[in-house]
């Protein structure tokens, strides 16, 4: 399983870009609600460099643009798939949960 913030991350590498654009393309992905720093990027880009995940696809002019490897959208499909079942199950137990509370408030 990936973090929130990694996942955002691999997401917005489906397009080649630069650290700059992934920092905006992760906000506007996520509504805002996740907002990563320069630090925290850097050093998840090159974790993810590491582990194979994205590769760098141009350098210049003190810019660095990166996009997922075919071994990145492997892994990216892989946690989606699990967030939808998360998805799916959470919304199964948040609506028979709810469906209780309201049953047993109308019984007082």
């Amino acid at each position: 399983p990936l973090t929130e913030s990694t996942t955002y991350i691999l997401l917005a590498l489906t397009e080649p870009l630069h650290g700059y654009g992934v920092m905006q393309k992760v906000r506007e992905m996520s509504d805002g609600l996740v907002e990563i720093g320069a630090g925290t990027l850097y050093g998840a880009l090159s974790t993810l460099q590491k582990e194979s995940l994205i590769h760098k696809v141009h350098e210049g002019n003190r810019r660095k643009s990166y996009t997922l490897t075919p071994k990145g959208k492997r892994v990216l499909r892989g946690q989606i798939r699990r967030l939808e079942i998360m998805t799916r199950e959470g919304g199964k137990v948040m609506d028979s949960s709810y469906g209780a509370e309201e049953r047993s408030k109308g019984d007082e």
